[in-house]
């Protein structure tokens, strides 16, 4: 009984992961970068391993696809929708709104986020 007990709890152990994967606001990634527009507004990233991005805004996850700039980074998501585009360029951010229901307008939503 008491084996079979053991077996079941090393079995669980193993099933179940020793970290979690840190969160964009993860600060203690090297990965993840905390942004503060000039509004005031609060934007928490974590560049994957696989180049793409996960932002953070209002408490909000967004996964966005590395996209060709340029100069700097830029991330979105390749699609005829509506959806966020982030830009960086050095330690400067922007938060665009690319409209699909304008012919992929982008509007600006936070400028000026300044690495923390």
């Amino acid at each position: 009984m008491i084996r079979t007990c053991v077996l079941l709890l090393g079995l669980l152990a193993a099933c179940t992961p020793e970290t979690p994967p840190p969160a964009a606001s993860d600060a203690s990634d090297p990965n993840a970068v905390q942004y503060l527009c000039a509004d005031g507004t609060k934007i928490a990233t974590l560049l994957g391993t696989d180049g793409n991005l996960k932002l953070t805004l209002k408490g909000e996850n967004f996964n966005l696809i590395a996209e060709q700039s340029a100069s700097g980074n830029r991330y979105g998501w390749p699609s005829d929708g509506s959806n966020y585009v982030w830009w960086t360029k050095g330690d400067e951010g922007t938060l665009f709104w690319k409209d699909g229901t304008k012919g992929g307008a982008e509007s600006i939503l936070h400028a000026k986020c300044k690495q923390q």
